[in-house]
């Protein structure tokens, strides 16, 4: 008897741990739109159905699935071949990925502390995940023994390069190291992939954190009447009516900067924008800048390499950091010069005003506002009434549609991650379908700083079906206030067209292989289709299609544009000097064979700094606790690539300006040549093949107004 009760007990035991993890199944899977195929338009996101605890379990079965791809191609008894083998390996984890794309691109622009701990929680796994893979010694013996007989293959140019780069990933990855040095190495990785975290999270907390609140009116003095308005909203938005708030955010801070004489106000604003990640709080990140560059420079040994910048540039178009300070020497003299020359300018203005002070940093744009208005009657007021944000987007829409016969059509149909989105479907001239794009313009807490572009899915070929790319870009512009819409400063223009030009490198590529497609290109490539589309914003005959009067609809006056070329060189030695100590600081910490104590970091930045002359009334744009591009983004060793792309974009624009500034075949070979082809060829080759020669820097340095 005793035996039946205990086997009864064992069975309902049994019976309901089942049903438990049936219940947990079916709460992982079945109410997952992760598992299941989205039947939205064009397969986007469906954002009105995905769930925070929906990342998880998708998470942990993206990582099953695809390491039982991978064990298929490492059992697969036939001889490894591209296809069993390469092509395997690139067509495996697209449900990882798919799940990845969402979640990333919503951490940084729609994010909470609930997506943030998930990204904590799942960092080091999808960490192991990955070493998983690339220390895997079976599945490198498979690829290794097609890369050695690559000469034998017949493949074409863009199978060549996806076997060299998969081979590259795994010797990059540590795959010949010995089983303690893979062991160290795994470790290293997981560390990093929670500290770059961190890193980006305490800048977002310490960016939403200070408020500059003003009660009396009278410190208002000097501000623009949209800049009172937005301030006020901003107010009421944080419960705070009837006063005025302004926050680190650009759209925020920079007017301020520009408008208030109130000096000791711009000081506090300015101090707390620079101090970032720098206040000895719980948000600090010297610790954790001091263990990264630590880390970065264990890991660069471990693979045999001097330094973590020759790890990463020998993947770029600069090849060395030798290449990279050469061309950030040739244009940091003349940059000085040119901002020196500056500074002396603003501070003669100051002892004109009958002040007795030094000019300091957060005096910087008061002055430089106030001395483009004396010299060119011109002042970013001016401006903004012509650059209604959907004014500027349909001035973008309409360059793509004059360069490659694109076409826009916004859709309502398609879910959206928040009601600030907007969606487009781009189709070509003939109507042919292109890909999605999603814009997010608006600063808000729960996105991070900036601007950029991301993809919710990458544009690929399957089965000889082209998959279309699901592109997004996000920015911090100016708000409609609560009587007028959205207007842009002339950098936001801008920068809008610039990640616009990242979109297209997304939207417009024709590539067979996920690895390859769009903006898989190497660091020091990828801003060329960016910056490129940055020179069509000042031209007279760009601005006169887009530029209209918020109120009346007229076009930008001739006198206003006559204006803006003539202002064109102003204040570029100091952009261009605060970009490049920013991208020396960046080649400094990362050409380090040693680590710097945490608290020596600041010391480090300012002998950096000193070293290249960096006046003090300039602060670099990025100090190391906030440099999120390095410490918390892709840029690492990287930073200079602007500049570089620049020089790229520089001499490319060039062949517009001389064809015609919308020249369809023109735009048709930087297309084929450039946007197409993603990183599929060596980035040197496809600019050789659209430009016909090496590019020059004196059209970057002409440009800035930096030749002699």
């Amino acid at each position: 008897m005793k035996k039946i009760i205990l086997w009864l007990i064992v069975l309902t035991l049994g019976l309901f741990f089942m049903s438990c993890a049936k219940e947990e199944k079916m709460e992982g899977t079945t109410e997952n739109p992760f598992f299941t195929e989205w039947t939205t338009p064009f397969g986007t996101p469906p954002f009105d159905q995905i769930k925070e605890e929906h990342y998880k379990p998708a998470f942990l079965e993206g990582m099953k699935r695809q390491q039982e791809e991978i064990q298929a191609i490492i059992n697969n008894p036939e001889p490894p071949t591209f296809a069993n083998t390469i092509e395997a390996l690139a067509r495996s984890g697209e449900f990882l990925t798919r799940v990845e794309n969402v979640f990333d691109n919503l951490l940084s622009a729609n994010t909470n502390d609930t997506l943030q701990a998930i990204a904590k929680e799942t960092a080091p796994l999808l960490s192991k995940h990955y070493d998983d893979i690339y220390l895997n010694t079976k599945l490198f013996e498979r690829v290794k023994a097609v890369y050695e007989q690559k000469d034998n293959l017949k493949l074409d140019r863009e199978q060549q390069t996806l076997l060299e780069k998969y081979y590259k990933d795994f010797v990059r990855a540590g795959a010949n190291l010995d089983d303690s040095k893979k062991a160290r190495l795994r470790e290293i990785n997981q560390e990093l992939s929670v500290l770059t975290l961190k890193f980006g999270e305490n800048i977002l907390k310490e960016d939403n954190a200070f408020e500059l609140v003003i009660d009396n009116e009278e410190d208002l003095v000097g501000l623009p009447d949209n800049v009172i308005a937005a301030a006020a909203e901003a107010a009421k938005e944080r419960g705070k009516e009837g006063k005025w708030v302004f926050t680190l955010h650009k759209p925020s801070m920079i007017p301020f900067l520009q408008y208030s004489p109130r000096r000791e106000l711009r000081e506090k604003i300015f101090k707390a924008y620079i101090n970032r990640g720098n206040n000895n709080n719980e948000y600090d990140n010297k610790a954790i800048v001091a263990r990264i560059i630590a880390l970065r420079i264990e890991k660069a040994h471990l693979l045999g390499y001097k330094t973590h910048a020759d790890y990463i540039l020998e993947e770029n178009m600069a090849k060395t950091p030798d290449n990279v300070y050469k061309l950030l020497r040739q244009i940091w003299e003349p940059a000085l010069k040119k901002a020196k020359e500056e500074a002396r300018e603003l501070q003669k203005l100051i002892e004109e005003e009958g002040q007795n002070f030094k000019l300091q940093p957060w005096d910087w744009w008061y002055y430089a506002e106030k001395l483009k208005k004396q010299k060119y009657e011109l002042d970013e007021e001016m401006l903004r009434p012509y650059f209604k944000l959907e004014n500027v987007i349909q001035g973008v829409f309409t360059l793509a549609n004059k360069l490659y016969g694109l076409q826009f059509v916004e859709r309502t149909d398609i879910p959206k991650y928040h009601p600030d989105v907007r969606v487009f479907e781009v189709k070509e001239a003939d109507g042919t379908h292109v890909g999605i794009l999603y814009t997010d313009y608006f600063p808000r807490p729960s996105k991070r700083g900036g601007a950029w572009m991301n993809s919710f899915r990458k544009e690929y070929k399957l089965n000889g079906r082209r998959i279309t790319p699901i592109i997004c870009n996000v920015g911090n512009f100016s708000k409609p206030t609560q009587d007028k819409p959205a207007l842009l400063s002339f950098e936001e223009v801008t920068t809008l067209f610039h990640e616009f030009g990242h979109a297209l490198h997304g939207l417009l590529s024709d590539c067979t292989y996920r690895r390859l497609s769009g903006t898989a290109v190497p660091r020091d490539f990828v801003e060329l289709p960016s910056q490129i589309m940055e020179n069509w914003v000042g031209e007279p005959e760009m601005l006169k299609l887009f530029a209209r009067h918020y109120q009346t609809g007229e076009p930008i006056p001739d006198a206003l544009i006559k204006k803006i070329h003539k202002a064109r060189f102003f204040n570029q030695g100091f952009a261009t000097v605060e970009y490049l100590a920013a991208s020396f600081l960046d080649m400094d910490w990362h050409t380090l064979t040693e680590p710097v104590p945490e608290d020596k970091v600041l010391d480090f930045e300012k002998q950096s700094l000193d070293r290249i002359g960096l006046i003090p009334e300039i602060i670099v744009r990025y100090r190391s606790p906030y440099f999120s591009h390095i410490f918390a983004g892709g840029y690492s060793a990287g930073y200079y690539s602007y500049i570089w792309s620049e020089v790229l974009d520089a001499d490319a624009f060039e062949a517009f300006k001389e064809k015609g500034l919308f020249d369809r075949a023109t735009a048709q070979s930087f297309r084929e040549n450039i946007l197409a082809k993603g990183g599929s060829e060596d980035p040197m080759t496809l600019y050789l093949r659209f430009r016909g020669a090496p590019p020059k820097v004196e059209p970057l340095l002409k440009r800035r107004g930096l030749l002699n």
